[in-house]
C-alpha cells in the first residue's frame, strides 16, 4: 500500500493524502492502457478512482463549486457536470479554474461544446456517439483538438440513446448493440491515431451490465469505466450497484467507477467508496460493526449503532468500531476491532484493542465510544481537520467561497465539421494541477 505524498504517478491520486489500493485481493486486474484525467491516472493498474455527477445547474457557479468541494471531501476522485446548453459552457473556465478535483464535461447532442469545454480547461469531455449529431464527421476534429489539449476523453455509451440503427439491428440495446456502438467509436479514435480514451457501456440492469463489460473486457486494452445507469433510488440503486460492480470488479475488470442514484450525489460517492473498501480496492476508513439485532439483546442495537455512526460519520481514520448487542457473539466481535461495546444487563463494557478498559451504564455508552473513538482516530492522525461543511458538521471537507468575480463569457465561436480551431488562453495541466501535474503533489 503507497501513499499519494509519493511522486509514482502510478502510487495514488488523493490530493488530501488518503492511501490508495492498487491490486485486488481477489483476482488480478485486467490489463488495460492508462489515461490521465488531469492528475487522476485511469487504467494501467493506477487505484480504481470513484466519480460522481453534480446535480446542479452548471450555470449556478456557487452552487456548483460548493456541491465539488463536498463531494471531493466525501472522497470524490473526478466530477462530471452537465454542459447541455451555452450558458453552461460559458460557466466552464470559472468551475475548472477553482474545482478541486479534476472536472469532466458531459456532453450531448451540440459537438461545438466539446470545443468550448477543452478551451475552457476540462481535464476530460464525456461524448455521447448515441446522440452527437454527425459524430462520425466531428469525431477525428473532437480527436484533434483533445490531442492538442493534452486532455482524454471518454466514449459514453448508454442503452437510454443507443444509435437508432443499432438499435434495430440488435433488437434493442443488448449487450452486442452496446459494444458495437463502442468499438466503432473507438476504432474511429485509433484510426485518427488517438488513444487517451475510456469507454463506458452503461446499462439499468445490473445483469446484462455486466454481460455488456465483460464482452467489451474482451476486445480490447482500452480503460473501462463502470456504470449501472438511471440504478433508481438510494437503496435499490445502491443493490443494483453493489451487485453489478462487485461482478466485475471481483474479476479485475473496471478502472474507475460512477455509482447513480437519484439521491445526492454525496451518497453515489460514499456507495462508491464503501464498495472499493470492501472489496480491499481503496485503504478503509471509519467502519462500524454491529450485529442485527434479536432476542438476546438487552439494549437497543439499532438505536446504539445509528447514533454511533452519525457521530463519526465525519472521521477519515481507517478505525473500525464494533457495536454488540449481548454477551453470545459481542465479547469476541469487539475484541476484532479497534474500538467496541458489548452490552448487557444496563451496562455496556467498553473494549479497546481486545481488552476490556471500563464497564459504562447504558446511557454512557454512546457518549463514550464516540470520545474514545476520535482518541484514537487522532493517534492515527488520519481525521479529517478540513472545514465545517454545508451542513455544519466538522472536519467533512472544504467550503468554497463564493464567486465574487464577474463571469468570463468566451466569445461564441463556430467550429465547423471536421474543423478545429483553437481560441488560446487554455492553461496547461501543469498550470491547472501544480508545476509537475502529477498524481499526488
Amino acid at each position: 500500500m503507497t501513499s499519494t505524498n509519493q511522486k509514482d504517478p502510478g502510487s495514488g491520486f488523493r490530493r488530501t493524502g488518503t492511501p490508495t489500493v492498487s491490486e485486488s485481493p481477489l483476482h488480478p486486474r485486467r490489463v488495460s492502457r492508462r489515461i490521465m484525467v488531469g492528475p487522476v491516472p485511469v487504467g494501467g493498474g493506477a487505484p480504481i478512482s470513484v466519480q460522481s455527477m453534480t446535480n446542479t445547474p452548471t450555470t449556478d457557479i456557487n452552487a456548483t463549486l460548493q456541491q465539488i468541494a463536498e463531494l471531493a471531501a466525501a472522497g470524490c476522485d473526478i466530477v462530471r457536470v452537465a454542459v447541455p446548453s451555452q450558458d453552461d459552457a460559458d460557466a466552464l473556465p470559472i468551475i475548472v479554474r477553482k474545482s478541486p478535483i479534476p472536472v469532466i464535461a458531459d456532453i450531448h447532442f451540440q459537438s461545438r461544446y466539446v470545443f468550448q469545454a477543452i478551451d475552457a480547461g476540462c481535464a476530460a469531455v464525456r461524448v455521447n456517439p448515441g446522440n452527437i449529431r454527425k459524430f462520425d464527421e466531428v469525431g477525428p476534429s473532437i480527436c484533434r483538438a483533445a490531442e492538442d489539449a493534452g486532455i482524454s476523453l471518454r466514449i459514453g455509451v448508454n442503452a437510454g440513446s443507443l444509435d437508432k440503427d443499432l438499435y434495430a439491428r440488435y433488437g434493442g440495446p443488448t449487450p452486442e448493440a452496446l459494444v458495437a456502438s463502442a468499438l466503432k467509436e473507438a476504432h474511429m479514435f485509433e484510426d485518427v491515431g488517438f488513444h487517451d480514451f475510456k469507454i463506458s457501456v452503461k446499462h439499468h440492469d445490473p445483469v446484462t451490465m455486466v454481460e455488456t463489460y465483460r464482452l467489451l473486457a474482451s476486445k480490447g486494452d482500452w480503460p473501462l469505466h463502470l456504470g449501472v445507469t438511471e440504478a433508481g433510488p438510494a437503496w435499490q440503486g445502491t443493490i443494483k450497484s453493489c451487485l453489478a460492480f462487485g461482478a466485475l470488479l471481483a474479476e479485475g475488470i473496471g478502472d474507475t467507477i460512477r455509482v447513480s442514484l437519484s439521491a445526492s450525489p454525496v451518497e453515489e460517492v460514499k456507495v462508491g467508496c464503501k464498495i472499493l473498501e470492501y472489496l480491499g480496492l481503496r485503504q478503509r476508513h471509519f467502519d462500524i460493526i454491529s450485529c442485527p439485532s434479536c432476542g438476546r439483546a438487552q439494549v437497543d442495537v439499532i438505536q446504539l449503532a445509528n447514533e454511533v455512526t452519525e457521530g463519526l460519520k465525519d472521521i477519515t481514520a481507517p478505525i473500525r468500531v464494533a457495536v454488540m448487542g449481548c454477551i453470545v457473539n459481542g465479547p469476541g466481535e469487539a475484541r476484532e476491532a479497534d474500538l467496541g461495546v458489548a452490552s448487557g444487563n444496563g451496562k455496556g463494557q467498553i473494549i479497546i484493542k481486545g481488552k476490556v478498559v471500563k464497564t459504562v451504564p447504558e446511557d454512557q455508552i454512546v457518549p463514550t465510544l464516540l470520545e474514545t473513538a476520535r482518541q484514537i482516530a487522532g493517534e492515527m492522525e488520519e481525521l479529517d481537520q478540513g472545514a465545517p461543511s454545508a451542513s455544519g458538521n466538522p472536519g467533512t471537507g472544504p467550503i468554497v467561497i463564493p464567486v465574487t468575480e464577474p463571469r468570463s463569457m468566451p466569445s461564441r465561436k463556430a467550429y465547423p465539421v471536421g474543423m478545429y480551431t483553437r481560441s488560446g488562453g487554455m492553461p496547461s495541466r501543469k498550470t491547472r494541477y501544480g508545476q509537475e501535474g502529477m498524481p499526488g503533489q
